[in-house]
């Protein structure tokens, strides 16, 4: 069509404020809350608290690091999870060698880990007909992972109330120790839905695999638990160590570190 012509707008481009100019803008005139102006004092104290809000906040010299954000319960409720802590803890103890279970975060890795596939038996066939499974054929049950583990806590709750009267959490380290042996061992140990044998051997396997699994799981918290074993985790590469003579300490790699390579 005659006149019409394609390519940019006619219109002017808008100049643009500097910051400093629109701030001087506020502080003077006020400020537009709602669709209503607000000026005077009001504005210039709304004003003042933007600036300093936009200023880099330091966090104190004596704060605690923030938790990790894996630190949260997906399967157990509190108490399921305060009995799992207690009892990872006894089978991986803190020492003069390094952290224990808890401190590496185990309790959240296996509560990770019974929310997921793993647990809800997804990759397993889990259809019958069931039989009694021999010694050699490892476990065989029509429960799914999870609910193993929950009818085992149960278990070791009640136990804990008939013999001390108190939760599993409330004894002593040492009376810990005898109750998870009794459980271990599965004297007198009595369990609806599974063998306390059973559940002390999932409980142990999975506290050794939150240790030592990628933190990328919940578990082996900072790496620590592959410190102590001075493993170094996912290494891309050993090109630059092989040429090297002796034993070569090298620092632990997790996969969260290649995201950026």
């Amino acid at each position: 069509m005659p006149g019409l012509k394609l390519g940019k707008s006619s219109k002017p481009a808008r100049s643009k404020e500097p910051d400093e100019s629109r701030r001087k803008f506020l502080k003077a005139s006020g400020m537009t809350l709602g669709g209503l102006v607000v000026g005077g004092v009001f504005g210039g104290v709304l004003t003042d608290s933007l600036e300093k809000n936009q200023a880099p906040k330091t966090a104190p010299a004596d704060s605690k690091p923030e938790a990790s954000l894996q630190d949260a319960l997906m399967f157990f409720n509190q108490e399921q999870f305060k009995m799992t802590e207690a009892a990872a803890e006894r089978i991986y103890p803190e020492d003069e060698n390094g952290p224990g279970a808890k401190a590496l975060g185990v309790a959240f890795f296996i509560d990770h880990q019974l929310a997921g596939p793993w647990g809800y038996n997804a990759r397993d066939y889990m259809m019958g007909p069931f039989v009694q499974a021999k010694a050699t054929q490892g476990e065989q049950s029509r429960l799914k992972r999870n609910e193993m583990f929950t009818l085992g806590l149960e278990g070791l709750k009640s136990y804990c109330q008939q013999k001390h009267q108190k939760a599993f959490t409330e004894l002593e380290g040492q009376q810990q120790d005898e109750v998870l042996t009794a459980m271990e061992k599965g004297d007198k140990f009595p369990m609806r839905g599974v063998t306390s044998s059973s559940f002390f051997n999932m409980l142990k396997n999975l506290t050794i695999e939150g240790v030592y699994a990628d933190p990328l799981y919940g578990g082996n918290r900072n790496m620590n638990g592959w410190k102590m074993r001075n493993f170094p985790g996912n290494q891309m590469s050993y090109a630059q160590q092989i040429t090297k003579e002796g034993l070569v300490q090298i620092q632990p790699k997790s996969l969260q570190a290649h995201m950026s390579e």
